[in-house]
């Protein structure tokens, strides 16, 4: 597509920037999720930095991951199936923080598997 004809497809900027929106909403979570306050990576030397990215990359990884299989169950529902227009299902994204729990505590068993249908 040439460049004048993606200036003139109005659809096209506006699938282009909602696009955009997702990857800026979640470029957010980042900062909620891990800088906090202080907007910088915490640690006093290059290698506790590291271990501070490498950790908040595990940490997406794992949201993404759980938000995955969340929209999928919610994708095997029929319900959802009729509802859902080809645009929505475009519009579908596991990178969203929503769910995230970002104070408070949070109670873990780790004897107990989360039920989001995974199957066995």
């Amino acid at each position: 597509m040439f460049v004048a004809e993606y200036i003139a497809s109005q659809q096209l900027r506006r699938e282009i920037h909602e696009g955009l929106q997702v990857v800026e909403n979640w470029n957010s979570a980042n900062t909620d999720l891990f800088y906090g306050s202080a907007g910088t990576i915490p640690g006093s030397d290059k290698e506790h930095q590291e271990v501070s990215m490498l950790s908040l990359h595990l940490l997406q990884s794992a949201l993404v991951f759980i938000n995955t299989l969340l929209v999928q169950s919610v994708l095997k529902d029929p319900a959802w199936q009729q509802r859902l227009t080809e645009a929505d299902k475009r519009g579908l994204s596991p990178l969203f923080w929503s769910n995230a729990n970002l104070y408070g505590s949070i109670d873990i068993d780790m004897e107990r598997r989360l039920d989001i249908g995974l199957a066995a």
